[in-house]
């Protein structure tokens, strides 16, 4: 007897999942690693050169002014050519913008070393939501952004450990030294699994107008997302930048502490990361979950704000911030998903993470005029206050998504 069958997908093993997922933290985790390959040091290039905070935030706006304008444009490169290719030379100019560094020699040394590694930031969002979102199955997209974020937040935690430790150990070049050897040790593992993180390029009709490609951009909740990055980011760039120059000024908490409380924050971020990945995965509406992060994370950062806590419990109120913005991670990353046209993953992250970057490279500008005036705690309550602005955006990104469904 014959009859007739129908085959269901294969399900994906999970240990292919897994080794995806694995292979594209670590590339997250060494791009968020670079975006402070200059911030943890900035206390010794303030002695050894003389730079005011002004200065030292114009360090950071060149990172992110470099790396915005080149997400977006490379999210274009990323959907034509694949995701590998640009994810190796990223890595590359990260490893020749720590051998720069090591031989700085003064301001514009560290200008240029910004501006390579804010170049090598550029494609990582792009490569790696492509990536993500092509080989990883659908069932376990959610930990998949969970894993993405966490990495991410290990990348920032281990960046100001690894250069204090090694500046105390030995000097600040030799920790420049020290993090390109452990790029290419990075790159040499990617290059052995490479066949991992191949994606297929996004195919166009012969016949499509060249403005097709850009079609996504006249959708208004791309816009609503593009701001969520810029404004919720804006908040962060405070955090990593001027948390431990605030802490000292403050409560008088030594230089090694505060950094210590930076790694911290980077920690409970990462915690609060997985946590949001189960969140991520059973939530409906994926904006009403990173509104609530978003506004407990203001909430405690204003209160740090106000002064009234001692130097202990500062400490541990701005770590606990941390926590409540990796709530929000992957429930963040989910909305981005939901609003992106089906064939525009790499141009719609690449232009919306720009959103990132733009909001780091304006944060140090303005928020570095106010702690070279002596308000600390304004550069607090301020940054509190842009973030509950990017509440706002959250739930307007909900709202044009549900209008497009």
């Amino acid at each position: 007897m014959t009859s007739a069958t129908h085959t269901l997908p294969t399900p994906v093993p999970l240990q292919q999942d897994a080794a995806i997922i694995g292979l594209v933290g670590l590339a997250h985790a060494a791009s968020h690693f670079g975006h402070l390959l200059l911030v943890p040091l900035f206390p010794v290039f303030m002695s050894e050169f003389g730079l005011s905070f002004s200065q030292l935030g114009l360090l950071t706006s060149t990172f992110f002014v470099v790396s915005g304008v080149g997400q977006a444009s490379a999210g274009f490169v990323v959907d034509k050519l694949g995701a590998r290719p640009m994810l190796f030379a990223a890595l590359g100019l990260f490893v020749l913008a720590c051998l720069v560094a090591s031989q700085a020699t003064g301001y514009s040394s560290l200008l240029v070393v910004a501006a390579m590694a804010g170049l090598a930031n550029a494609t990582f969002h792009p490569v790696d939501f492509t990536i993500l979102n092509q080989r990883v199955s659908a069932a376990r997209l959610g930990h998949a952004f969970s894993a993405h974020g966490l990495t991410g937040n290990l990348g920032w935690a281990l960046a100001p450990v690894f250069f204090v430790t090694l500046n105390s150990l030995y000097s600040w070049r030799s920790a420049y030294l020290a993090a390109a050897l452990m790029y290419l040790a990075i790159i040499t593992l990617l290059l052995f699994n490479r066949d991992k993180l191949s994606t297929q390029a996004a195919v166009h009709a012969a016949d499509t107008p060249a403005e097709h490609s850009l079609a996504f951009m006249k959708l208004p909740v791309v816009w609503w997302c593009f701001a969520f990055f810029l404004l919720s980011t804006m908040t962060l760039a405070v955090v990593q930048n001027f948390s431990v120059s605030i802490l000292k000024a403050l409560h008088g908490i030594p230089f090694e502490t505060a950094t210590f409380t930076l790694t911290a924050y980077m920690l409970c971020g990462a915690l609060g990361t997985f946590v949001g990945g189960f969140v991520a995965a059973n939530a409906r509406q994926s904006d009403r979950v990173v509104a609530l992060s978003m506004s407990a994370a203001a909430v405690l950062l204003g209160l740090c704000g106000t002064g009234l806590f001692g130097p202990t419990l500062s400490m541990v109120v701005l770590a606990s911030t941390g926590f409540a913005v990796g709530v929000g991670g992957p429930s963040r990353d989910m909305m981005i998903k939901k609003a992106t046209p089906k064939g525009a993953t790499g141009r719609v992250y690449g232009l919306v993470y720009s959103g990132l970057d733009t909001g780091f490279a304006i944060s140090p500008l303005v928020f570095g005029a106010f702690m070279d005036r002596g308000w600390y705690s304004a550069t607090l309550l301020g940054a509190a206050a842009v973030l509950l602005l990017s509440v706002v955006a959250a739930l307007g990104v909900g709202q044009r998504t549900q209008a497009r469904a």
